[in-house]
């Protein structure tokens, strides 16, 4: 009920401010396109029959090939004090990131528009890069090619609406609602998502506090009763050549045969040292416990994972190495299963 109340408020909210007046002259109407391809070698030395590995992570699962990783194309518009942005991307990448969407909106990895009644509030309604997490879709913005197993099992994306609050010192407060997660149309509407952030940005350390959770009738998508997920990014810069991030997240399942709370949690470090403007390398190691419970992977796994990034123009090449060490017997390889794995990674991606 309280939550309820709370998503009533805030809707209330949203439409009396959106519909406030304002004296004030709009600014220009600008324009902004972007976007990249990109394209991977990638050899998994276990060698597996189907290429693809039981219990890995998101986009990179194939084996001794090449492959397109997608194509992507990005339109940001602004007058005044409203905005719109629709990005779309082509490719294997694109797909999996909306498996949850039907073929028509697979290439709509975000598609919202933006209000912003003054400097300190916005609005924002579609669909939305999720903001659990320290990874990103887009691998020009990480610098890691592969993803770690807490980005490939949380949620991808959210479709609803959000207030973004500046509240000064640095800090910020959003909150939102919208479809079970990852799902853009879904065909029944009942279950809803409360999303919620706190944020702190200074100029050499900065913090996320997340939260998502199901309210409403019962979803299939997935199969539970309730999901709640909590999370806590965190970067901070040691100099102008190194710095190091945090990624912490932990989500709980009660599923609706047994009515039984499940979970599994992750950690990650990403250590981030940038030496020149056109080389940079990146440590993640991150630690993924799901064996208690086996919602996603079925065993605790470590793996670590060195990337190099090389600048050239707009071309960044990424050459990675990563091991995964797991507690099961959940990699392939030729002749049955194992507890590790190791692979290697040649990405290149084109931006403009």
């Amino acid at each position: 009920m309280l939550k309820k109340t709370f998503s009533a408020i805030i809707l209330m909210f949203i439409f009396v401010n959106a519909f406030s007046q304002d004296s004030t002259a709009p600014a220009p109407a600008t324009t902004k396109i972007s976007g990249y391809v990109d394209a991977y070698y990638r050899y998994n030395f276990n060698d597996p029959k189907e290429g693809f590995n039981t219990g890995g992570t998101s986009f990179t699962n194939s084996q001794n090939s090449f492959q397109l990783g997608m194509a992507s194309l990005k339109v940001e518009h602004s007058f005044g004090k409203v905005g719109l942005v629709a990005d779309l991307g082509f490719g294997t990448r694109a797909k999996e990131f909306s498996y949850a969407d039907a073929d028509h909106l697979v290439p709509v990895k975000q598609a919202y528009v933006t209000y912003a009644p003054s400097d300190k509030v916005k609005f924002t309604m579609g669909k939305w890069a999720t903001h659990i997490g320290y990874e990103l879709l887009d691998p020009a913005l990480n610098k890691n090619y592969s993803m770690s197993y807490m980005f490939s099992y949380g949620p991808f994306s959210h479709t609803g609406i959000k207030a973004d609050f500046t509240l000064g010192g640095g800090s910020g407060l959003m909150v939102g609602i919208a479809n079970p997660i990852d799902v853009t149309a879904p065909s029944r509407a009942s279950t809803k998502t409360l999303l919620g952030q706190y944020s702190y940005v200074g100029s050499k350390f900065s913090a996320y506090l997340n939260y998502m959770g199901y309210f409403g009738a019962k979803t299939t998508m997935p199969t539970a009763s309730s999901l709640s997920q909590f999370g806590l990014t965190m970067v901070a810069t040691v100099s102008d050549k190194f710095s190091i991030g945090y990624d912490g997240t932990v989500q709980s399942v009660k599923d609706e045969e047994d009515d039984k709370s499940k979970s599994w949690w992750g950690s990650a470090l990403y250590f981030n040292y940038m030496p020149t403007d056109k080389f940079a390398l990146c440590l993640r190691t991150e630690y993924f416990g799901d064996e208690k419970y086996g919602l996603k992977v079925g065993a605790n796994v470590f793996q670590s994972t060195l990337s190099a990034n090389f600048k050239v123009g707009n071309l960044l090449i990424i050459p990675e190495i990563r091991l995964d060490n797991a507690s099961q017997e959940i990699f392939e390889k030729k002749d049955g299963t194992t507890k590790s794995t190791a692979t290697g990674i040649l990405a290149a991606v084109y931006s403009f």
